[in-house]
């Protein structure tokens, strides 16, 4: 496989991310009792984290393999999206969050007892309808910096204007990857490559029998939306890019899973730095699959640095 790039190689490798953002905070505490008011655990909290989620985990993806990444996106004008905005800047993002008033940032409160995740409370409200026109104004303006543009769709309406974002992509000759949610998949057309999980793709395609009518169905769905290439990541059983006339598999790199959450976000953040480098879809999938692996074993919404690919390639 073809070695990963320097992070000098990368200094001058330019992202863009736009997507659903949220702050993701985490309460941990141990847990000694049962509460004598109802049936639940009591978790006597003893810390607290937040960190950067959904689209802005993405970018701090991108900018942890040493990419220059540009961040946009809608957020509330509240307490929540000044944290996030600093943890941003801490990163070294340059991050455009349009605030909107009338909304609430999107926060995801996890109560953890034991290194175990006991409770997600979500808090959210959509976005407006002039925010996200003002957001794609300046989508225009980012994109003629971006070298690779990635569309991290996580449902919150950030993307509602996705088709007209990758109608721009297109007619700049530049790369756009998709990582879709729900299941109206037309949206997404003349994206580049999207990157379902397992369970996505069968909410949108059906279920298959075995791998021979899974290909079938991957590729229908890929000639009918006009994607240059279709990944579908399938937890234990790996990750299978789907081409016009090619199938190329990446087996589970084998490591304690821990945590699932954020695997997708580095592995579509993976590829993105690495297309900018001039890697091939199936050379980036190669890389991609290392860094889910390693993700995986992390606690929370982790993200996978450079130095740690550089060395899973002697591992």
């Amino acid at each position: 496989m073809r070695a990963f790039p320097s992070l000098s190689s990368l200094a001058s490798a330019r992202v863009l991310v736009v997507g659903d953002v949220m702050l993701d905070r985490y309460w941990f505490g141990d847990v000694n009792r049962i509460s004598p008011e109802a049936p639940v655990p009591v978790v006597l909290v003893g810390k607290s984290e937040e960190r950067p989620g959904g689209a802005a985990n993405v970018a701090r993806g991108v900018a942890a393999l040493g990419a220059h990444c540009e961040l946009l996106s809608v957020t509330g004008d509240d307490e929540a999206a000044s944290h996030l905005d600093a943890l941003l800047r801490q990163d070294g993002i340059t991050a455009h969050l349009h605030r909107d008033k009338s909304m609430s940032t999107t926060v995801k409160l996890r109560v953890m007892g034991r290194q175990q995740q006991l409770l997600r409370i979500d808090f959210e409200t959509p976005p407006r309808h002039e925010i996200l026109l003002n957001k794609l104004t300046d989508f225009g303006q980012c994109l003629e910096r971006a070298d690779v543009v990635i569309l991290s769709d996580y449902g919150k309406g950030a993307l509602k204007h996705v088709d007209t974002m990758i109608a721009h992509c297109r007619r700049a000759g530049k790369p756009v990857l998709v990582d879709p949610k729900g299941e109206e998949y037309r949206r997404y057309r003349g994206a580049t490559l999207l990157t379902p999980n397992r369970g996505e793709f069968r909410q949108v395609a059906g279920s298959w029998k075995d791998d021979r009518e899974l290909v079938k169905k991957a590729q229908s769905l890929r000639a009918d939306l006009e994607l240059a290439a279709l990944l579908v990541t399938r937890s234990e059983e790996g990750m299978t890019l789907y081409q016009d006339g090619a199938v190329t598999h990446q087996p589970t790199v084998a490591r304690e899973v821990y945590d699932v959450s954020g695997a997708g976000d580095t592995v579509i953040a993976t590829l993105g730095v690495l297309l900018t480098q001039g890697f091939s879809l199936p050379e980036a999938v190669g890389w991609a699959n290392r860094a889910a692996g390693i993700a995986v074993s992390k606690l929370g919404t982790a993200v996978v640095t450079h130095q740690e690919l550089e060395k899973s390639e002697w591992s």
